[in-house]
């Protein structure tokens, strides 16, 4: 209607009203130009331009020969728009209102009169659709549940069977049991366990030396009932025997596996038993033990893929929250190796849990909890915010170095637990939104971890490895050789970060009052301009004056969005928002403050140690446990709870859950098909580039795995593959090099996902417990191109260090 009525005004139809105007300092409008038709189009304009300054000329021509007051229907002045929000002002039947103070989007929201039905219809059908989904979900989740109830109900846990065997020269020994005559198995999981050489140092033996190497050999043997009594047996499996072929009295034996296969239908009318003879001169004896029919690699692998597309799916689509996503899908896992025919036992599965990681999580959190009663990390980010002095990025910048920083001594869940409350406190106080840069916080530790060998879990499996460690690997070309490296990721990921973040209103919970009310008022402007008619040079006129604002308003807006981008708290202000902060949040018990750090400089102090091998006698998590009980000790708490209601308990249930779901899709045989995959694709590349593809292959392929596959249990795997790729005569490959791209990969690859790394899941549980929602999605579109961008360096600093100057 309010259009209609401005074009029955401007065609002369209706007169409009007489009105008084307010006299003007300055205009933009030439008086001589102006004619009746610009009156009449000006009339047509909202209060809000219509009253403006720059068009006082018309307001003085209207006054001039109308003499009439301008006024608003309801009969107050109108006033002068301000740099802030204007309340509403009518506009005919439309009213131009200011969005809320705490919303993110531009406020210039229209309300149409006689629309207040819509959002109650819109609820509705958002009601109808979320009906059926839910509907859904629950059908889906109910027949997961119901299927693997079943299979549990249904199948068996799988036993294995134990013996010990003695091998006398010139003897067929011949083994047997009650579970092999009777089940008739077509293959059989061998494991033994003696006087063996490892596998990594029997690959580089030749034929040669093969033939004068003693040697065990094991086959499986079935014979029909019928009497025919024909024999049908599997392929041999030679193990060579160590040059001191006697079993130690305590440890020392090599532990080696193998499936022995049968065609098959051959068993199944006949008896099995497994054979075995020996080349040695003297009786070798080692202990044995088998499961029949193991998990074919072929089936299983098409159940790992299948779990982990469905774990992803529920996490990335939120359908249910991630820890109970983890449970279901790990419950799954299980069902499926006993649908494979290889159900675990309880016990079994819980020695898949990592239970270091956990008991160091569980502690710092008990330490970090206690902590914050004391007030320090709300002095730490008044601190920090003295110290950048309100500047918005080398704010962020400060914080992700000494994240990276702490994270490369400690490990970096350790540095995530103790930085996140104090990057939260930091970011509330100066109205930032604290997922994003929590987001570059996890990121940033994950590379700082990579440098060290006890910077990061993956780091520490490697290091701790027995054939890296004869591959002349140490904490000191370790940390120099990663360092290095890590120093050039630490820079690309600074700037694609700055790039990508180069507006500062992703970093904001709110747009800046000012620049807000300067863009309602550009809005209002445009809105006015863009609803004259193109019919009239006296329009076009009106027009130009109103482009002529528009664009001042514009010079004015670049300049507010310039000096927000550059500083997380106004300049002017910052003296006072200082001394605010600085009496607002102070250390509230120093006491208590004294004996936390005590408690913490004992855990820093042992960490340290832990890297000196002749110390190493305390695990990273009996040194946080041994903090945090230190600390309840001196802090001498009557009661407990509130201190455990702190700890983030669906965070160390989640990574429960994933040990066992990575640890059963290993089982299925996903990892391991994979390593092959590897070695296959190497050993078809010529001899003079087959390094530089073996380098960039496990650090491309470990990376993008470890995005998806949490990295501990991954990096247990794929360190195996990498030594025996280091140890393959046939490859003829440098291990170092393979080392250094695998930890590239699994350390960097965790930032690619929510779930990739251990600090990411750690970061994401302390934001939530603080109120703020980290989702997959948006954790996924600023980790993976960062590690891509990771990727992208380190293989070329890689490439440099080894294909063009041999660092190894």
């Amino acid at each position: 209607m309010a259009g209609w009525k401005s074009f029955r005004e401007w065609i002369g139809l209706s007169k409009p009203p007489k009105r008084e105007l307010d006299k003007s300092q300055y205009s933009l409008v030439s008086c001589g130009e102006l004619t009746t038709d610009n009156i009449q189009l000006w009339l047509a304009l909202p209060d809000e331009v219509k009253n403006d300054p720059s068009l006082a000329s018309l307001r003085q021509m209207y006054e001039r020969d109308e003499a009439t007051p301008l006024a608003t229907k309801s009969g107050n002045p109108i006033k002068v728009l301000s740099l802030v929000d204007p309340s509403p002002t009518a506009v005919g039947d439309t009213e131009v209102c200011s969005a809320k103070k705490d919303s993110n989007e531009t406020p210039t929201i229209t309300e149409i009169k006689g629309a207040d039905n819509v959002p109650t219809n819109e609820h509705k059908k958002t009601e109808k659709k979320t009906k059926p989904a839910y509907y859904i979900k629950m059908t889906v989740l109910l027949a997961c549940w119901i299927f693997f109830t079943v299979i549990f109900l249904t199948h068996d846990v799988k036993k294995e069977t134990r013996g010990v065997a003695s091998v006398a020269p010139d003897e067929v020994k011949t083994m047997t049991s009650a579970s092999l005559e009777t089940s008739r198995p077509h293959s059989i999981l061998i494991s033994v366990s003696g006087p063996f050489l490892a596998e990594n140092d029997e690959i580089k033996l030749n034929d040669t030396i093969k033939e004068r190497t003693k040697s065990v050999t094991m086959w499986l043997e079935s014979s029909r009932t019928n009497a025919t009594n024909l024999k049908e047996k599997s392929e041999n499996w030679t193990i060579y025997l160590d040059e001191d072929d006697t079993l130690p009295d305590f440890g020392g034996a090599e532990t080696r596996s193998a499936i022995l296969k049968l065609r098959p239908g051959i068993s199944a009318n006949g008896n099995c038993s497994l054979k075995i003879v020996t080349t040695s001169r003297a009786f070798v004896a080692f202990s044995v033990a088998y499961k029949l029919d193991p998990v074919d690699e072929n089936v299983g692998v098409i159940y790992a893929c299948v779990l982990l597309v469905g774990l992803y799916v529920l996490i990335i689509f939120e359908i249910i929250n991630r820890t109970l996503a983890a449970v279901t899908m790990s419950t799954m896992s299980l069902a499926a190796l006993a649908l494979a025919g290889d159900r675990p036992a309880l016990s079994e599965v819980i020695t898949w849990l990592n239970e270091e990681t956990l008991i160091l999580l569980f502690s710092m959190m008990l330490l970090v909890a206690i902590m914050a009663e004391t007030g320090i990390f709300d002095f730490l980010a008044v601190f920090t915010f003295q110290v950048t002095k309100g500047k918005l990025w080398p704010l962020i910048l400060l914080l992700c170095a000494i994240t990276a920083t702490v994270s490369s001594i400690l490990d970096n869940v350790t540095t995530i637990l103790l930085m996140s409350p104090i990057t939260i406190r930091l970011c509330e106080v100066m109205e930032l939104d604290p997922v994003p840069i929590l987001m570059f916080m996890a990121i940033f530790s994950n590379i700082g971890g990579t440098a060290t060998p006890v910077g990061d879990p993956p780091n520490v499996i490697v290091a701790s490895n027995r054939a890296v460690i004869d591959s002349g690997i140490n904490f000191a070309n370790f940390t120099a050789h990663m360092a290095l490296g890590i120093i050039l990721v630490f820079c690309q990921t600074a700037m694609q970060i700055r790039y990508v973040f180069r507006d500062s209103n992703k970093l904001r919970l709110t747009v800046p009052k000012e620049i807000r009310g300067l863009s309602h008022q550009i809005s209002i402007w445009r809105r006015a301009a863009d609803s004259l008619p193109h019919l009239s040079k006296d329009v076009q006129v009106v027009r130009e004056r109103l482009e002529r604002k528009i664009r001042k308003l514009t010079v004015e807006l670049d300049v507010l969005i310039k000096k927000s981008n550059s500083r997380a708290c106004p300049e002017e202000t910052f003296q006072t928002t200082l001394k605010e902060m600085k009496d607002k949040y102070k250390i509230r018990d120093k006491a208590l403050l004294i004996k936390a750090s005590v408690a913490v400089c004992f855990v820093v102090v042992v960490f340290f140690l832990h890297s000196m091998p002749a110390l190493d006698r305390v695990s990273l998590g009996w040194t946080a446990l041994l903090g945090a009980i230190l600390l309840l000790i001196l802090a001498d708490r009557e009661d407990l709870e509130p201190v455990l209601h702190r700890v983030e308990w669906s965070t160390l249930l989640f990574f429960a859950a994933l040990f066992v779901l990575m640890e059963a899709l290993s089982k299925l045989g996903l990892i391991s098909y994979i390593g092959g995959i590897m070695e296959l694709l190497i050993l078809r590349v010529d001899e003079s580039s087959r390094l530089a593809v073996a380098i960039l292959l496990t650090l491309w392929v470990s990376g993008v795995i470890s995005a998806f596959v949490d990295n501990i249990p991954l990096t247990t795997m794929m360190v195996r593959v990498v030594v025996s790729m280091g140890s393959n005569l046939k490859l003829d490959l440098p291990m170092q090099p393979l080392i250094w791209a695998l930890l590239f990969g699994v350390c960097l690859g965790g930032n690619g996902t929510l779930i990739g790394a251990s600090a990411n899941v750690v970061c994401a549980g302390v934001a939530e417990q603080h109120g703020y929602k980290f989702t997959f999605a948006r954790f996924f579109r600023v980790g993976f191109p960062l590690m891509i961008g990771h990727f992208v360096v380190a293989s070329i600093y890689l490439l440099m260090c080894h294909c063009v100057f041999s660092w190894h």
